[in-house]
């Protein structure tokens, strides 16, 4: 086995052997704590490996068991998706360094590790694999885990938050099985390449048009698109926050990405159709997202609800689909990931600090906590796109693309939801570390917490918003590691002829 297909394979088997040590060491919580930060390093090495390889070699696949493409499991990544695993390590870390310290024993107790590594396995093997049936297959890995996370522990908002979580993304799942066993009968093949050779060629373009909204629904369902959001605000907030911040980061970004792939790999022959609904999609889920965002008065589901408006900016690239607005849409992912992540672990400091989601029973943070204050100010100001950090910049991307295709009408719908994400930040920042705090609110400087607890927390959330700032500073090279990941999706030959060893005529 070469070098190129041990990195293939690795971003799925770390995850993997982490599950199973932990497993192994179940009766050895401090052995688990430390095998979840190692393979979750190991996991971020390993993405930043295949990116190094990816970028300088071209697209890597792998024929897992010798059979020849399309017949066999295929592994392949270009560089969307070696960009997606390495930030599927990078918030694995955080959020296995910050657990050490949020984490209660009795979720320990029941498996909190092993699942959680179990679920970055499902999110890798999404990103890397090459046919749609394996697909839904990582999905279900991804999702089983994602159940058990958001229900652990067995509170009764977490209970009734689960029921939804599972209820929708079951549906979602029926359809996108359904999808699959639709597109085999009429293709013939699910490995994506060799979709992308077949479809074109069906006598029957409706009922591809047929499938490609069939997986527009089930996908939407699952990057929490308009009007299919309204599970992930009902249960995003319920779960500890060290899940909430791996759902925020990862989970939708998984549907974003399938997405992304479908749409610019399989479903083009009515492009003029299926691209223009995702773009008045985006447009909703900007609106009606940040809508909800503003009506919200607990921590958590302003988040949930921002997450949701900021979904569309990622769908508003592939909707106008030019290579300047699926590079801003790549962008924007990074920089949202990275962000929605960070800003979901401090929630969990403030409520550690000040007793409370609830921005009512919250204040005075500042005078008390300024450095936390600083790194709230951070992912915030990014998030709403305020210059130099990092979503100013794949923000200017899109709205240029989006002025360039004479799309004024999501141009302006982008700007709208911009204002509004500063303001609904605003409007924590005012009343959690602003106001005076009330009597019975947050305890202030007479609560002396243990160096630790305030390491594991704030060394995550420090590196984040670290991040944050560099990708603002440095933006060109990482615009430009996104405009070539735009580049590979706008023109398939190469992921084609990796895969099949057959060209294909560019689609662009």
């Amino acid at each position: 086995m070469t070098e190129m297909n041990v990195l293939l394979i690795l971003p799925l088997l770390i995850p993997l052997l982490t599950a199973i040590a932990a497993i192994l060491a179940w009766k050895w919580p401090q052995v688990q704590r430390g095998l979840s930060v190692v393979g979750a390093a190991g996991l971020l090495a390993a993405g930043v490996g295949l990116l190094v390889s990816v970028s300088q070699e071209g697209i890597q696949a792998v024929q897992m068991g010798g059979w020849p493409a399309p017949f066999g499991i295929t592994l392949v990544a270009d560089l969307l998706s070696a960009i997606m695993v390495v930030l599927a390590g990078l918030v694995g870390l955080a959020v296995a360094v910050y657990s050490l310290a949020s984490m209660d024993p009795q979720r320990e107790a029941f498996g909190y590790y092993p699942l959680l590594h179990v679920l970055l396995m499902g999110v890798s093997g999404a990103f890397l694999t090459g046919d749609v049936f394996n697909l839904y297959v990582w999905f279900e890995v991804m999702l089983i885990a994602s159940f058990v996370l958001v229900a652990l522990g067995g509170e009764r908002a977490q209970l009734e938050g689960a029921f939804k979580y599972v209820t929708l993304n079951l549906l979602a799942s029926a359809l996108f099985l359904a999808a699959v066993g639709i597109l085999y009968g009429v293709a013939g093949t699910l490995n994506m390449a060799d979709l992308s050779r077949q479809l074109p060629q069906v006598a029957q373009p409706g009922l591809v048009t047929t499938l490609a909204m069939l997986f527009l629904v089930a996908f939407g369902i699952k990057a929490a698109v308009f009007p299919l959001f309204f599970w992930l605000p009902a249960s995003y907030h319920t779960p500890p926050v060290a899940v909430s911040a791996i759902f925020g980061g990862l989970l939708t970004k998984v549907g974003v990405y399938a997405l992304l792939r479908v749409f610019t790999l399989l479903f083009l022959d009515d492009a003029a159709f299926t691209h223009a609904l995702i773009l008045v999609i985006a447009g909703f889920t900007m609106v009606t997202g940040i809508l909800g965002a503003l009506a919200q008065k607990e921590f958590r589901r302003i988040l949930s609800f921002n997450l949701i408006s900021h979904i569309g900016y990622m769908l508003m690239g592939l909707g106008l689909f030019t290579p300047l607005a699926l590079a801003g849409s790549i962008f924007y992912i990074i920089h949202h990931i990275i962000v929605k992540t960070n800003l979901f672990l401090i929630s969990g400091v403030v409520r550690w600090l000040g007793g409370s989601y609830r921005l009512q029973k919250l204040g005075g943070l500042y005078r008390s906590y300024p450095g936390v204050a600083f790194l709230f100010l951070v992912p915030a100001l990014s998030l709403a796109g305020i210059p130099p950090l990092s979503g100013f910049w794949p923000k200017l991307a899109l709205l240029q693309a989006g002025l360039q295709e004479e799309q004024y009408a999501i141009v302006a719908v982008a700007l709208l939801t911009s204002l509004l994400t500063l303001l609904s930040m605003t409007r924590i920042w005012s009343d959690v570390f602003w106001k005076e705090r009330p009597a019975a609110g947050s305890p202030g400087r007479d609560v002396v917490h243990p160096f630790t607890p305030w390491l594991l927390r704030l060394l995550p959330v420090a590196a984040l918003a670290a991040f944050a700032v560099l990708i603002g500073l440095l933006a060109e090279p990482l615009f430009d590691l996104s405009t070539r990941a735009a580049e590979q999706l706008l023109n398939p030959a190469g992921y084609v002829e990796t895969v099949l060893g057959v060209m294909q005529r560019s689609s662009y």
